[in-house]
Formats: structure tokens, sequence, C-alpha cells
């Protein structure tokens, strides 16, 4: 079955360079096609590229209006697609290594830097996120408050660090660059803790389909 990865959609081409790395880390694992899509902002929308004999991943850190509402909504009609859930929490590992590779340090100050959402259970996914990462806060580059630069000011007195809990380079995470962190990590982007975890979501959902002679991804 068709595996389809599903973005939200940017026009930042540092944002459109982690999904085609992305896309390339699972073409790499999975002997079926691959295709990038959209659920905003740019084409191929999903609706334009699904198929009744095809699977849904959507690459999102938590399931919000376009988890929720759009992409089922693109779908509807479209006899056997299957979506699967989110992301979501399976990239804090990738965010705990994005932690080290920036040089957390014993003592520091650790805030999670979101994007936010008027969502509630998106935010209830931020809180959880920001408890496994083990941030003593968290901040909202837009959406939500309260904002990662008053967070960080509120916590100084020891060095702060700011974990991204953002996909890919952009305006957001050049927001976090300015929030007055003293460290601030690199977005999750195309680790290979992301792309384990997507093709993960596609072996799971063939499962629960029914299809056989599935693959255990290791």
């Amino acid at each position: 079955m068709k595996l389809v990865l599903a973005f939200h959609g940017t026009r930042d081409p540092r944002g459109l360079a982690v999904c085609d790395l992305i896309a390339a880390g699972v073409r790499a694992v999975v002997d079926v096609p691959v295709v990038v899509a959209y659920a905003d902002v740019l084409e191929p929308s999903v609706r334009s590229v699904v198929d009744s004999a095809c699977v849904v991943v959507p690459v999102f850190l938590a399931a919000g209006y376009h988890v929720r509402v759009d992409i089922p909504a693109q779908v509807a009609g479209v006899p056997g697609v299957v979506v699967t859930p989110p992301l979501g929490l399976d990239a804090v590992p990738a965010v705990r290594e994005r932690l080290v590779e920036a040089g957390v340090r014993a003592g520091d100050a650790v805030v999670l830097g979101a994007a936010g959402s008027s969502d509630a259970s998106a935010l209830e996914t931020v809180r959880v996120a920001a408890s496994m990462v083990g941030a003593c806060a968290v901040g909202y580059v837009a959406t939500a408050s309260p904002r990662i630069a008053d967070v960080v000011a509120g916590v100084r007195g020891r060095r702060v660090v700011v974990a991204s809990w953002l996909l890919a380079p952009g305006v957001f995470q050049s927001t976090l660059g300015r929030c007055g962190a003293d460290v601030v990590a690199a977005p999750v982007g195309a680790h290979p803790l992301v792309v384990a975890a997507l093709v993960d979501r596609y072996y799971s959902a063939l499962r629960s389909s029914g299809v056989g002679c599935v693959p255990q991804f290791v």
C-alpha cells in the first residue's frame, strides 16, 4: 500500500527540505511508493494523492485541527484509505537528542518552545512533551500563551536552554532563536528516530487493517 506523508505545508525552502529528507529516509526503509502531500499552503494536497490503497501518516507534532478535521475531510469518500495517528509524542526521543547535540548540561533550565495552537488537545500534547523532555516550562511562538520570550525571562538565574517542539527551520524556529535563551536546540527535523516512528506508524496501520505479510520494522 502506498504511504502518504502528510505535512502541514510551508513556503520556507528550509522546511520543504526537511519534508524531502524525511521522505527520503522513509523511502530507504519501505519498499512501497512514498508520496509527500500537504494539508495546507502547498500542493499536492492530501486529497489529490490518495487512492483506495494507501496509508496516510500525518507528520504533525500534535493532533490539532489539520489532523483531527482537515486531513480526514480530504480523504473522506475514498474507500480503503487508512489515516494513522500523527507523529506526536514519538518525536520526544529526537527532541532529547537535539538537546544533547546543543550541549545541554545538568542544572540548565530547559524550556520547551512550541508553535502554539487554539486546540486544547494539541496544547495538552505539548505539556506532556515538556514533561517527557524534562522541561521546567513551556513557551509559545504564536496562538497560545505564555510567549517564549516571557518564559525565558522568567526562569533567568541559571543557563536557559530551549528545546524546539518544531518540525523544521523557519519563521517559528527563528523566533525561538531570538527569545533570549542561552542555547536553542535545533528543530526535530529529519532525525532517524522520526523516520523510524513514521515507518512504524505505517506498518502498524497495515497490521490493524489486516494486510498480510507485513514486515517488522527494527
